[in-house]
């Protein structure tokens, strides 16, 4: 009962209209006058931003705000994978071999998640982190890796929360929310994915990399409002980091895993 309530009134709120009126208002001059309390309530770190809050001209400038030079510092030995943003670690662990990751006590198809039958074989048996970035995060999207994408392409429609509410009672918002798939072939041949997944209201992942190279720590894309990055790795190919543990505040370009 409490789940179908739950995602009834997601329903009802997740509408197109109310959807455009957010992002309509968010993006008018008028809601750049919230940003101040918008910053307390969420503790957001402004003396990181490149602008003086009073510089940016909506709400949405403001989130999808960028950082000052040397904000965030960026692994640079090839052997370690990076957190591609600025998150808390709601789960981690090995992909099953009927394609499953368990995350909030419920199984998601990889299948389902990446609707490529061929591109989730690559990762069956493999391993997954969860990364969400609630509204006092920094929103911009880096490259875990160098190397080369192979495949870049966007899925679903509408967008659930991916809070631990939405992940646990939602309608399996990592694997049917709007979501952009990136696969990375490293240079060593390794693969990764990254999955980018919209949250609730706002739909919006915007890339901002259009070359077929990528660099580790370049920006790749950023999210408009709230949010979760999915990294896929291939099997053993990778070990998570002594450092990763549930609930972690993570930045870009802390070490994630590394190479076997």
């Amino acid at each position: 009962m409490k789940r179908k309530l739950y995602q009834y009134l997601i329903e009802l709120t997740n509408s197109l209209p109310v959807s455009k009126f957010i992002m309509k208002f968010a993006e008018s001059s008028r809601s750049r006058f919230i940003i101040p309390s918008y910053a307390k309530i969420y503790q957001v770190n402004v003396n990181e931003a490149k602008k003086q809050m009073d510089a940016y001209p909506s709400l949405h400038d403001f989130f999808i705000r960028e950082l000052k030079e040397n904000a965030r510092t960026f692994d640079n030995n090839q052997n370690h994978i990076i957190s591609p943003v600025d998150a808390v670690i709601e789960q981690f662990g090995t992909i099953s071999s009927h394609d499953a990751i368990i995350v909030k006590d419920q199984p998601y198809s990889i299948h389902d998640m990446l609707e490529d039958p061929a591109l989730a074989e690559k990762y069956i048996n493999g391993s997954f982190i969860v990364l969400y970035l609630s509204p006092s995060h920094y929103h911009r999207i880096h490259s875990p890796a160098s190397g080369t994408v192979v495949k870049q392409y966007e899925l679903g429609n509408k967008s659930y929360p991916v809070n631990s509410w939405g992940l646990m009672y939602g309608k399996s918002p990592l694997s049917k929310n709007f979501r952009t798939i990136t696969e990375i072939k490293e240079e060593d041949h390794n693969h990764l994915a990254v999955v980018k997944v919209g949250a609730m209201f706002i739909n919006t992942i915007q890339l901002t990399h259009a070359n077929e190279k990528v660099q580790k720590g370049e920006e790749l894309a950023y999210f408009s409002f709230g949010s979760t990055v999915v990294l896929l790795f291939e099997k053993h190919k990778t070990d998570f980091a002594d450092s990763v543990a549930l609930k972690k505040e993570v930045k870009a370009g802390e070490v994630l895993a590394v190479k076997k």
